[in-house]
């Protein structure tokens, strides 16, 4: 009798919507809470990649965002303590369509629903991710808030007002807060590999320093896959200081936020750099915050491109690669500075993707080439940019 009276209860309180989502025109998705008992607004946005959720929940670049992921099964392989891309998790809420089932893979160290709860990141299951993702689609990622409750019971009404009263993501800084408090050097882990996992480089032949805009973790693994040492910087370090590390090479990190409000302090910063004639390497945010330091403009996308599987034109080789793509800010195309080649454009909506000086050093990709989670076609960007410091090196020797 006590065991069905148990069964009874559990599907009582499982029939009860302890999550739910509103979204700034009232629409409201009842689901599920998972994660952190809490609200939390930000932009809704979705990504459609099929794996690599740890690593995308921990990439600072979701900050201020809340991800609709569109692959129904998350949380199967469950959470470790490798796939970190930053030391501290700034995304603001997860939805899934699925139950998160006991997670089944020999790296799982802890379940997702309990890696949420530690981290903070309010979660909701059971939602119809599919409708969510057109309602996106065709109106644009909307502001939202998403909140969790034991007992079901939701103000609605307050809710909808702090959604409303939340300014979005465009004219917003957020490298300023995820970025580096103090400056440090990267531990030379390279990426990890199934049959050692993560191992130390012990040959650094160049010296990057790298900007910290809000930086993946994986980012730096392959700069020690190619023999760098990697300074790491806040994104507010003067030229002085960066030129003071003595770098054969500049790289510009990806990162959250809008780059024109970034720029406010980076762009001063980025054009002195470009002055050295340093090599320069930028993604995602570093590629637009490199745009505007050489007179491009930039403007929020409808959309943004956010998944695994994004083809992408490169347009010197005239070879397409399929890339990992998280951002919802653009270079303009139009009265682009005729100093600037454009190097790759997305086969989706034509938008820029990579970029270039014609007389210096310098480029960047709006995607990203270390590929975590996502493939991996583009990593010859990092060689590219090896071989531009080896280079440049060697013109200074000589």
């Amino acid at each position: 009798m006590k065991k069905k009276a148990k069964k009874n209860n559990s599907k009582k309180i499982s029939r009860i919507h302890t999550g739910v989502l509103v979204l700034e025109n009232r629409t409201v998705f009842k689901g599920i809470g998972i994660g952190y008992q809490g609200t939390a607004t930000g932009e809704v946005c979705f990504n459609t990649s099929l794996t690599g959720y740890q690593e995308i929940i921990s990439d600072p670049s979701y900050a201020g965002q809340i991800i609709n992921f569109t692959f129904p099964h998350i949380g199967n392989v469950g959470t470790n303590k490798d796939d970190h891309e930053s030391n501290k998790i700034w995304t603001k809420g997860v939805i899934f369509n699925s139950e998160i089932t006991n997670p089944s893979n020999y790296r799982s160290l802890e379940n997702l629903d309990l890696w949420l709860k530690k981290n903070k990141v309010v979660g909701i299951t059971g939602l119809d991710t599919r409708s969510l993702t057109n309602l996106i689609r065709d109106k644009g990622a909307p502001k939202g808030t998403i909140s969790l409750s034991k007992n079901g019971k939701f103000n609605i009404s307050k809710l909808v007002n702090l959604t409303t009263k939340w300014n979005g993501l465009k004219n917003l800084d957020l490298a300023e807060k995820v970025t580096t408090k103090k400056n440090y050097i990267w531990n030379g882990f390279k990426t990890w590999k199934k049959e050692s996992g993560y191992i130390k480089n012990k040959t650094k032949s160049l010296n990057v320093v790298a900007v910290d805009y809000g930086i993946k973790k994986n980012i730096l693994r392959y700069f020690s896959d190619f023999n760098c040492k990697v300074n790491i910087v806040s994104c507010k370090t003067s030229v002085e200081k960066i030129l003071k590390l003595k770098p054969n090479g500049i790289f510009l990190s990806n990162g959250p936020g809008d780059p024109a409000a970034t720029g406010k302090y980076a762009i001063g910063i980025i054009k002195e750099l470009i002055k050295k004639n340093l090599p320069v390497f930028g993604i995602c945010l570093g590629h637009q915050i490199l745009g505007l330091a050489l007179g491009a403009k930039t403007k929020k996308m409808k959309l943004g491109h956010r998944g695994a599987n994004h083809p992408v034109k490169n347009l010197i080789k005239n070879k397409v690669e399929i890339t990992s793509q998280n951002h919802g800010f653009e270079i303009v195309r139009e009265n682009l500075p005729k100093n600037i080649q454009i190097t790759h454009t997305s086969l989706f909506d034509n938008s820029i993707e990579g970029i270039r000086l014609k007389d210096k050093p310098v480029f960047s990709v709006q995607y990203h080439p270390e590929s975590n989670p996502g493939p991996q076609d583009s990593v010859y960007l990092f060689q590219e940019f090896i071989n531009s410091m080896k280079k440049n090196a060697k013109k200074k020797r000589s």
